[in-house]
């Protein structure tokens, strides 16, 4: 039986949430997670328990970035820690799992033999609108973008799963809100127009005269 991966996935689900960490602190926590993740496998349900210098060999990091960086992946709800007494146990959020499928016609790996590495399909699976959208439109950016800015802001701040497209859509919906905001020049024309005409003597006279009269309408 295999006891070492031919890769590791990263989902572009969890690439996207690091970006709430931006600069060395998402460089950390993706090397840190590959490191749970060379342990945590599907077989165990995603959980190992590890020490810190067993992560500090695989990234090469100092023990106090990966403390740090290990409470950051916690509270960004990607790993839960359970303690237990000879250590702590890490647990990967299956949120940011693509679940792994046997990646070998047999147990056994020959690296002469390339036939026996089956193909990978992707599944996605759309299940909320902004999923829809995207599957929808997929490979298409700007149709994306103009879809999801349609829809209503919370619903855009609050995915986690599709921040980079959320994000932009957040920033074209904020474009269309100020073009709409802009004032058409004709108006503005008018608009002042009607100011000088408000101060001209003769035109406040005539108004006065015709208010007085009862005749209407009295701008005329």
């Amino acid at each position: 039986m295999i006891r070492t991966r031919g890769f590791l996935h990263i989902t572009y689900v969890l690439y996207h949430h690091l970006d709430k960490v931006s600069g060395t602190k998402k460089a950390n926590c993706l090397s840190v997670y590959l490191s749970l993740m060379k342990y945590c496998w599907k077989s165990n349900d995603y959980k190992a328990g590890l020490r810190h210098s067993t992560i500090q060999k695989d990234t090469g990091l100092s023990r106090t970035t990966i403390h740090r960086t290990l409470q950051t992946l916690t509270k960004l709800n990607i790993i839960s820690t359970i303690k237990g007494r000879s250590g702590k146990t890490y647990s990967i959020n299956n949120k940011f799992i693509k679940y792994e499928k046997t990646m070998y016609k047999n147990e056994t790996y020959n690296s002469n033999n390339v036939s026996n590495v089956k193909t990978l399909e992707e599944t996605l699976i759309y299940n909320n609108t902004i999923d829809k959208i995207i599957g929808k439109n997929k490979g298409n950016v700007d149709t994306i973008i103009n879809e999801l800015a349609t829809l209503p802001l919370p619903e855009l701040e609050n995915d986690s799963k599709n921040i980079y497209y959320c994000k932009l859509a957040i920033e074209r919906k904020r474009e269309l809100a100020r073009q709409e905001k802009l004032v058409d020049p004709r108006i503005i024309q008018r608009e002042l127009k009607k100011i000088t005409k408000e101060k001209n003597f003769a035109y406040k006279r005539k108004k006065e005269y015709n208010i007085k009269n009862g005749i209407k309408p009295w701008e005329k």
